[in-house]
């Protein structure tokens, strides 16, 4: 039987902690466009600011949907499932927005995340929960964590600063539904 939270906390946010991917799903307004449910991931990326407030790494890729969303409407849903041990899904359900790097409180977000490579990183997205739930989890089948992928880190570290920025103004300016993402 799935409950509700007050705060992420005690064993709650160990098991955020332990996670080694996690899922974000937003959507824009109206019943056109498209929902976005995006995997995350890579040791140390999310932290927990608060009981109530997260914040992770949003690394550059090929589409910018959940920033655009969050610039529209805020809503953000994250969620983990254990893969390992006990049966167990987390939900966070919030509002979130993106902290650009030209944002005064982007530096202090990112020292945060300690020795995390930040290579690559187009904005960090911070998240207040208006809701806190876990249900059973008894659907989601075992699978071993192995390791973290190199690939993100190789591919930001190959491109360099200067390509990343012209990665990022030819594929993350707007979403596939044309509305903004990041900054020009």
């Amino acid at each position: 039987m799935g409950k509700q939270y007050e705060a992420i906390e005690g064993r709650l946010a160990e098991f955020v902690r332990a996670q080694p991917v996690f899922f974000v799903a937003t959507a824009p307004d109206g019943p056109d466009g498209h929902v976005n449910l995006s995997p995350k991931g890579g040791t140390g990326t999310i932290r927990l600011l608060d009981e109530r407030t997260l914040a992770y790494l949003d690394y550059t890729g090929s589409g910018v949907e959940t920033i655009a969303h969050l610039r529209q409407n805020g809503r953000i849903t994250l969620m983990w499932c254990a893969f390992e041990g006990p049966p167990k899904i987390v939900r966070v359900h919030g509002r979130g927005e993106p902290v650009f790097p030209d944002d005064p409180r982007f530096d202090p977000l990112v020292r945060d995340f300690g020795d995390v490579s930040t290579l690559g990183v187009r904005a960090v997205i911070r998240i207040e929960a208006e809701r806190i739930s876990d249900s059973c989890g008894y659907g989601v089948p075992f699978m071993g964590y192995t390791a973290d992928r190199p690939t993100m880190r190789q591919w930001a570290e190959k491109k360099g600063a200067e390509k990343l920025v012209a990665y990022q103004e030819e594929k993350n300016l707007a979403s596939i539904d044309g509305l903004p993402g990041l900054p020009a």
